[in-house]
């Protein structure tokens, strides 16, 4: 239904590599294309299906050659595929969908919600849930889960186990957040950053340096730091208005109080509320009181509306308490392309569905070999997740890889996926939209 249509693409791919970054965003639909047909994703056996299942809950690592002469008849392909289309969701509610969360109001309106008028039914749902998510904490903690999503109505949580992107401790990534969510995380005694925020004003302090010299020989001006919401010290301002006494016209200018002062700075907070500057990054034993955070905070759940009385959704790539498997949906589409002034036959493969990090990475292993390593991908982002892909502040650039190996062997995926995984992020605020592989190496447009 899209090979007609142009992909809007930015022009400037990355130079070929072996491995592309890791992209921490969730994919809501991924449209592989390739001249090789796709009919090896078609209609799984049973036994097949059945194995795939297998495998997924037994962390079976599957080492498929670099190519694959006859794709179709390959039983080993065929489970692999499987394998790594399955995911864990809570709370399972059939006739809901349940991912993306933000945003999902029209699709979730006129749906049976009998929970919505129901306090009580309300309350064992979130009792259910904060079991839930205790559980995939208490897998990160023991390194059997690499991470887990935490999406509400609002905003959404990546926790990462300490080991991927870069870092020795659990984090956790929120975005977007509001002042409101801000200030009661800090009333909580939780401890965290603003990764971009802080970049931004080391970036502008770096620039403010290179000019110090040439503004303060010209001209003495006011100090205007406030722009960045910081409320400087009262001696910078008495400085900054000391040449006004001197000429006598300081009762005639009207110097910013106190109350002004935190005027401004609230009106930059504010300002940042609901965009990707407004990610916050807690670390280490910070992360288990955000845990007991989220599972008392009120503003977690909507309180009006068609997602009122809901919990949040979690996806998990590996099987928690009350977690229930699932799987991404997946369809093969021939159509035609028109190249030059003929049409030639094109393939592709479409995956639908919360695609989450390692599944991404476990789909393009597979297509390598049975595509003959030449294929291409549009990539369809939960654009609130785009920002998940900022880089920590003092991680490790790359951590020992034998250490990754010792310690995370055992949280479910592949050792390729774990390597790429944790590596440091390198996207910025931005993630993959477009991925190409010719001869067995990469190249991707962000």
């Amino acid at each position: 239904k899209d090979l007609h249509l142009p992909v809007a693409v930015p022009e400037v791919p990355s130079s070929p590599r072996h491995e592309f970054p890791a992209d921490w965003s969730i994919k809501t639909r991924l449209l592989f294309t390739s001249s090789q047909p796709f009919t090896w994703a078609e209609h799984l056996k049973a036994q097949e299906e059945a194995q795939g299942f297998a495998q997924h809950c037994r962390a079976t690592e599957t080492n498929l050659p670099q190519s694959i002469q006859e794709p179709k008849l390959s039983t080993e392909l065929r489970c692999a595929f499987q394998q790594s289309l399955v995911y864990w969701l809570h709370p399972s509610l059939p006739w809901l969908q349940l991912f993306p969360r933000i945003g999902a109001d029209r699709k979730i309106a006129g749906k049976a919600s009998p929970w919505s008028q129901d306090e009580a039914l309300q309350q064992v749902l979130m009792s259910d849930w904060s079991v839930s998510f205790t559980s995939l904490y208490n897998l990160l903690k023991a390194k059997l889960s690499p991470y887990f999503y935490v999406c509400t109505y609002q905003f959404t949580v990546l926790f990462r186990a300490a080991g991927l992107a870069g870092s020795d401790v659990i984090t956790a990534v929120i975005s977007p957040t509001t002042r409101g969510l801000r200030e009661a995380m800090r009333n909580e005694g939780i401890e965290f950053s603003l990764p971009l925020v802080e970049e931004s004003r080391t970036r502008k302090q770096k620039n403010s340096e290179v000019n110090l010299e040439t503004e303060a020989a010209n001209s003495p001006e006011v100090d205007n730091s406030m722009e960045d919401g910081e409320e400087p010290a009262p001696s910078d301002e008495d400085e900054s208005f000391s040449w006004l006494e001197e000429m006598g016209v300081q009762d005639k200018v009207k110097k910013p109080d106190a109350i002004s002062i935190k005027l401004r700075k609230e009106k930059h907070e504010v300002q940042m509320d609901h965009k990707p500057e407004s990610l916050a990054l807690v670390k280490g034993t910070n992360t288990f009181t955000l845990l007991n955070f989220l599972i008392s905070c009120k503003s977690l759940v909507a309180a009006a509306g068609p997602q009122a009385g809901l919990p949040p959704t979690l996806l998990s790539p590996v099987a928690f308490r009350g977690g229930t498997m699932q799987t991404l949906k997946a369809r093969s589409i021939n159509a035609k392309a028109r190249v030059h002034l003929a049409y030639e036959d094109i393939f592709s493969l479409e995956i639908v569905g919360p695609v989450m990090p390692h599944s991404l990475h476990s789909l393009t292993m597979l297509l390598k070999s049975a595509q003959r390593g030449a294929f291409s991908a549009v990539l369809y982002t939960h654009e609130p997740t785009a920002v998940f892909n900022t880089g920590l502040d003092n991680a490790s650039p790359a951590l020992n890889k034998g250490t990754i190996r010792k310690d995370l062997p055992t949280c479910g995926l592949h050792a390729k996926t774990l390597d790429q995984l944790s590596q440091r992020p390198t996207l910025g605020k931005s993630s993959i939209r477009f991925l190409e592989m010719k001869d067995y190496t990469y190249t991707w447009k962000s």
